[in-house]
């Protein structure tokens, strides 16, 4: 329920992070709430989460700074948001993630908040941070935690690197463009001779080689597939443009056409960048 207090709270401007817990408590409340807040479940809000963390990733990615207040804020609200369910539920709180997140971060800086030394390369930082979640997990088998929920080309890349821990890796490019090739190979046959479920399968295993090679090459795949969809988008809208200025739409174009002002909006990026 609300009362003077609440009402204070929610309306105050500087209230910070206990302004916003009580608003999310407001939202969720059986009797006062939102009904769209209040009917909400862990596995409902879980893909917004994911929509927010690539919203924070697609305002990084165009420097769009003034947006990434707004964003972040998005993406800390659905860690309230999950929070809050948890309460309702009786099983954790805020704090309790504040405090879970607080520890973990002391138990992996050692060489900050303990005795360890700080004079190591940032690559030996890397090693000891996952020898320490190594330790955390304790028994477990080589791909365990890695999440299901992650997009499909970040958990390939996480789960390869598990597996190059222990020494199931190619030891240089030039044997996973060996594997690439074979499995372009699979694929034109698969396409020839076999049905959707195996030509889909194929095609699989050909994105997952690409993103062992994207490891192997230090590129992350899903940052540079992000570049490559902002790329299309800019020289695409730079045809419809032009297109306009004729008088004329996409649909009323053809592919000759607007190949050839495609090339145009790549030569004219490969200028500016000259």
């Amino acid at each position: 329920m609300a009362d003077a207090a609440s009402d204070r709270l929610v309306h105050d401007t500087t209230g910070g992070m206990p302004r916003l817990l009580e608003i999310m408590r407001r939202l969720r409340d059986p009797a006062t709430g939102c009904p769209w807040d209040i009917e909400q479940t862990f596995a409902t809000i879980a893909p917004y989460t994911l929509e927010e963390a690539h919203e924070v990733a697609d305002v990084i990615d165009r420097q769009a700074w003034d947006e990434l207040p707004g964003e972040l804020g998005d993406l800390l609200f659905q860690v309230v948001y999950h929070a809050q369910m948890a309460r309702d539920a009786g099983l954790f709180g805020f704090d309790d993630v504040v405090r879970a997140i607080a520890d973990k971060m002391v138990a992996r800086h050692p060489h900050v908040f303990g005795d360890e030394s700080r004079d190591k390369s940032a690559a030996q930082q890397t090693a000891d941070w996952e020898k320490i979640k190594a330790a955390e997990r304790g028994p477990a088998r080589v791909l365990d935690g890695v999440a299901m929920g992650l997009p499909a080309l970040t958990r390939a890349v996480k789960l390869q690197k598990r597996a190059a821990r222990v020494g199931f890796d190619w030891p240089s490019t030039d044997e996973v463009l060996a594997k690439m090739r074979e499995e372009m190979t699979e694929l034109v046959e698969a396409r020839e001779s076999l049905g959707p479920d195996q030509v889909a399968e194929e095609f699989g295993d050909l994105m997952f080689v690409m993103a062992n090679l994207a490891r192997h090459m230090g590129v992350d795949p899903e940052a540079a597939l992000r570049g490559a969809n902002a790329k299309f988008t800019r020289r695409f809208e730079k045809i419809e443009g032009w297109l306009a200025k004729a008088g004329k739409t996409p649909a009323m174009s053809d592919l000759a056409e607007m190949d050839a002002l495609w090339n145009r909006a790549k030569a004219e990026e490969k200028a500016a960048k000259a």
